[in-house]
């Protein structure tokens, strides 16, 4: 059996934000259960995949159990509770679904180093874990929103694709012959 360092379950509020300046921003996953709140440190590809495969298992859900009520995203606006301390980084996210309760439960994994420092397997006992468990309504608003945050990011180049900061970028697809594309 799996041991969680914390186990919100259920959560009160979960969300996957961003804070700090495009180009810098600490994107992480926050919950609360009562008066625990818990902040983990992810990667922006993370949260967006995240936000992809909620969304997958939502649409995934309403096909096998037609006769459950829609999750529907509340019309309440999503902020973190400050300040944002994440608990550690993540190096694994496992979602599921519990059809006796309802709920969806996200367990987030530590990136954990050993003495040596090489990369424990995040399935070691040793490895902080945290397990949230939320209402596919909860889910579905932490998508949601997870996904304008994202897209809230720096500008990508049309010719390399990779993001251009406001003082510029130098596109390695023009090999040198054209100025640093401005946003």
């Amino acid at each position: 059996m799996m041991h969680f360092q914390y186990d919100l379950n259920p959560v009160d509020f979960i969300i996957a934000d961003a804070i700090g300046e495009p180009g810098k921003r600490l994107f992480f996953l926050q919950g609360r259960a009562g008066r625990q709140v818990v902040s983990v440190a992810l990667e922006k590809q993370e949260v967006n995949n995240l936000a992809l495969s909620v969304l997958q298992l939502l649409e995934e859900l309403e096909r096998r159990f037609p006769d459950l009520p829609p999750a529907t995203r509340s019309t309440k606006t999503l902020k973190p509770m400050m300040p944002i301390e994440p608990a550690f980084r993540v190096a694994q996210l496992i979602l599921g679904y519990d059809e006796h309760e309802d709920k969806i439960w996200l367990i987030a994994k530590a990136l954990m180093l050993d003495e040596s420092g090489e990369l424990i397997d995040p399935n070691d006992e040793r490895v902080p874990a945290v397990r949230f468990v939320a209402t596919r309504s909860q889910m579905r608003a932490l998508s949601e929103h997870a996904l304008e945050v994202v897209a809230a990011g720096r500008p990508l180049c049309p010719l390399c694709g990779r993001p251009i900061d406001r003082e510029g970028h130098f596109c390695p697809r023009t090999d040198g012959h054209a100025m640093p594309i401005f946003l």
